[in-house]
């Protein structure tokens, strides 16, 4: 029993892997922090703090999110619950052993490139008798909250603290909202993408983009560098329509910031998906990194241009190749199978003009019943038997490593 224990703990010990931590699921433990838990899946800040690994969330009782989400739009409060969001572990015990009494902590909003100088920051000062103060970085903003109690902690990991009232930095409520007005040319064009913005313009897809940011757009904006790339095909041959596919598949039609790409496990459908044409990528995490699929090839986000629910432009480094458009040839089928050969085959005649008469008589056809015992049966048994061996040669790497180590552990129990 002794060596199946640990047997069984060795199995465990190799196949457990690092889960995230889950907000919405601590959350949802307290219905007091209801609204809050709501506010962050819809601006898809949980998927930002699912894919970090140390953090602290200040969460605010539903009562004090009323100032909030009053009248203001959607991408406003996801700036300003990003101030509530700090990329650093503070419990109750730390808060009251800051040194000097006082720190900045960095925040989800300085992430977001919208925040100039300490505007993503929060001030965490230890007012002493008990109380912790949190405000703005800004200088001479109030400490306008508190904190309140601890709410839930895994060590180092993710502490959620409750705090008083709202953070908000100077002018963060007063950001306008994206609409169809946005410049996306300009915007792309200041972020080195003018040869993807052009292509927007001239083939009208750029009107296409427009429509769908109200509902929500992420867009994936080759920079100029990788049109020059040597897989990027002759646009110029491509027809009117596979223009039009390729630029809307530079897009998805939904709100989908680097967090929730972190977090993605599914295929993304993007604009050009359209019934049995899937047009699909999939992306990958390499710690910060996030890297995109198509199929064909791949390429990493590089830079962030605009994150403001229910909108965000991304530049990547390659141009993204579907593989509807650019996918490999398949296969050449394989040519019929050579006849099978006489028992006694003699030296191959010498090439001659073809003459019927003088040609001699074809060898007698030979039945299943005499055919020699190198002949196809044998064949078939051989070839039975290669597939058995290179079954056995392609064993998973993984599965013999687990054997050898469980083998090992065994082994070392029943002789010690």
């Amino acid at each position: 029993m002794g060596a199946l224990h640990i047997f069984l703990s060795t199995l465990i010990s190799l196949s457990i892997s690092i889960h995230a931590h889950n907000i919405t699921e601590i959350l949802s433990q307290f219905p007091e922090y209801s609204e809050f838990n709501s506010y962050l899946s819809q601006t898809k800040l949980a998927d930002e703090i699912n894919s970090r690994q140390t953090i602290t969330v200040l969460a605010l009782p539903n009562g004090a999110m009323s100032s909030v989400v009053g009248k203001h739009p959607l991408s406003v409060i996801k700036n300003v619950l990003s101030l509530h969001v700090l990329l650093d572990y503070f419990d109750g015990t730390k808060l009251h052993k800051i040194s000097d009494g006082t720190t900045l902590s960095t925040t989800l909003y300085q992430t977001t490139g919208n925040a100039n100088g300490n505007l993503g920051s929060v001030n965490i000062t230890d007012l002493k008798g008990g109380k912790v103060g949190f405000g703005s970085a800004i200088p001479n903003s109030p400490l306008g909250s508190t904190y309140t109690k601890s709410v839930k902690q895994i060590q180092y990991n993710i502490s959620v603290l409750e705090i008083s009232a709202p953070i908000i930095a100077p002018g963060i409520l007063s950001a306008p909202a994206p609409s169809g007005d946005f410049n996306i040319t300009g915007a792309l064009e200041k972020a080195g993408c003018k040869t993807f913005a052009s292509l927007l313009v001239k083939s009208g897809v750029l009107k296409t983009y427009e429509t769908a940011i109200t509902k929500g757009l992420t867009v994936f904006a080759p920079n100029d560098e990788a049109f020059k790339g040597a897989k990027v095909p002759d646009l110029s041959k491509l027809s009117s329509a596979e223009v039009v596919s390729l630029l809307q598949y530079h897009a998805v039609p939904s709100y989908t910031p680097i967090g929730t790409l972190k977090t993605k496990k599914d295929p993304i459908s993007t604009l050009a998906t359209n019934g049995a044409s899937k047009y699909d990528l999939s992306a990958s995490t390499s710690g910060d990194q996030v890297t995109l699929d198509t199929g064909v090839d791949s390429s990493r986000i590089a830079s962030t241009v605009i994150d403001s629910t229910p909108f965000c432009i991304f530049t990547v480094d390659n141009v993204l190749l579907p593989e509807e458009l650019f996918g490999k040839s398949p296969s050449p089928a394989p040519g019929p199978a050579p006849a099978p050969s006489p028992a006694s085959p003699g030296p191959a005649p010498e090439a001659s003009s073809p003459t019927p008469m003088l040609s001699p008589p074809a060898p007698p056809m030979m039945s299943p019943a005499d055919a020699p015992a190198d002949g196809p049966a044998a064949d078939s048994e051989n070839s039975t038997a290669k597939k058995k061996n290179a079954g056995n040669v392609n064993a998973p790497a993984s599965l013999k490593a687990l054997l050898t180590v469980s083998v090992s552990v065994i082994a070392s129990v029943y002789l010690s």
